[in-house]
């Protein structure tokens, strides 16, 4: 904790609310319950700019927890850790040097934030939660204070590029002292926490209006119900199947809708989680000598918290079965499942590759979908190893 940090936040303070207003229109609430102590805020993750959303309702400065990406972007992460010192944690792995930081901002009498869904929201419904948040809750000791936001999803979908205008909110919704949870077991602390931060779009019946709204779509998008794998062109309110051609609108109160006939799925976490169900029973073994997948896209090697270096700007990239490769005229790479540890989809259309003891970082186009390659890395792996009946598969998100 230094100084500085108070003074970036008193800085920033008044130029962060105009924007979450003029921009998000965003009704955020100050928590008047903050009071001199330090706390554990933990939120779910609807919008790129909810980091700001919660430094606007704590009036001290926030030290939040921030994924590898913010890190590796040299003289600019250098400046990032000198003006708020985030704490970084690697995306898709238990970083224990994580903890370690969060303890000690702790115990310096620091407020610490993280988003425990590790993603922001494809579907508008708060994703799958990790149950490390709990034993980071009790090793720490604070206060916690539930910080939930509504709307965001309307506003600005993780897989779109511009805002929609139309109303959220945002504010500490819950606080769980530590005395509440001190007799709690992990379980039960993680089921609670769980149940707090949950939010689902889908019951939401306010509009949204844009002239683009289902552009982005085809980010999240790649299984059609009446095709099975494919991909999708979306333009301004429009999306459609590029293999039968089957048109939907992606109307201002979120609704789907079939342009020629009824759709199927009246909302993108219907067709999300028919996708999911879709890809946990698909059958990989045509897969192995034709890919699922075929793009192209930049490769950057990721030196963790330092910089990223461009190792190709166009490459072919193809999913297998068992393997993904990565072809140009300078980078050649098969890397094979099995020594791939871990996949993580970064903002709209990055994707971060733990593979062996390096990272790498496929960035590709406006339309590219990096969520399909996370979702059958994660089918693949999970159907090579044991698992119990009925267990439940993760997918990366």
């Amino acid at each position: 904790m230094r100084f500085r940090h108070k003074l970036v936040t008193w800085i920033v303070y008044p130029m962060f609310k105009v924007l979450s207003k003029v921009k998000y229109h965003a009704e955020v609430e100050l928590f008047s319950g903050a009071g001199k102590r330090n706390w554990l805020i933990v939120s779910n993750h609807q919008t790129d700019f909810d980091q700001f959303f919660i430094g606007l309702s704590f009036p001290a400065p926030v030290y939040y927890v921030a994924m590898e990406d913010l890190f590796s972007n040299g003289w600019i992460s250098k400046a990032i850790r000198w003006l708020v010192a985030p704490i970084p944690i690697l995306k898709a792995s238990t970083d224990l040097s994580t903890v370690r930081n969060c303890m000690k901002v702790a115990k310096e009498g620091g407020t610490i934030a993280l988003f425990p869904e590790g993603n922001r929201t494809y579907s508008g419904k708060t994703c799958y939660i990790k149950p490390g948040v709990a034993s980071l809750a009790k090793a720490l000791e604070l206060p916690i204070a539930v910080y939930r936001i509504e709307g965001g999803y309307g506003v600005k979908p993780r897989w779109a590029d511009k805002c929609r205008r139309g109303p959220m909110k945002a504010g500490v919704r819950r606080v769980i002292e530590p005395e509440e949870y001190k007799n709690m077991t992990k379980e039960e602390l993680h089921s609670l926490i769980c149940r707090e931060l949950y939010v689902d779009e889908t019951k939401n019946r306010a509009e949204y209006k844009s002239r683009r709204s289902a552009e982005g779509l085809e980010r999240v998008l790649y299984v059609c119900p009446d095709c099975g794998l494919s991909e999708f062109k979306t333009e301004k309110d429009t999306f459609s199947c590029m293999k039968c051609g089957k048109e939907y609108v992606y109307q201002p109160d979120m609704r789907i809708v079939q342009a020629n006939g009824k759709s199927r799925f009246s909302t993108v976490a219907e067709w999300y989680e028919y996708q999911e169900t879709y890809v946990r029973g698909l059958d990989l073994s045509p897969y192995a000598d034709t890919p699922v997948y075929f793009d192209r896209a930049g490769l950057y090697e990721i030196i963790i918290n330092k910089k990223k270096i461009l190792r190709t700007k166009n490459a072919e990239v193809s999913i297998f079965a068992d393997r993904m490769s990565v072809n140009s005229g300078a980078v050649t790479l098969k890397m094979d499942f099995d020594d791939i540890r871990a996949m993580a989809c970064i903002a709209g259309h990055k994707l971060n590759i733990f593979y062996q003891d390096k990272v790498y970082q496929l960035k590709g186009g406006k339309h590219f979908n990096a969520l399909k390659y996370c979702n059958i890395f994660y089918h693949a792996k999970f159907i090579k190893e044991s698992h119990t009946d009925g267990e439940f598969q993760f997918l990366g998100l």
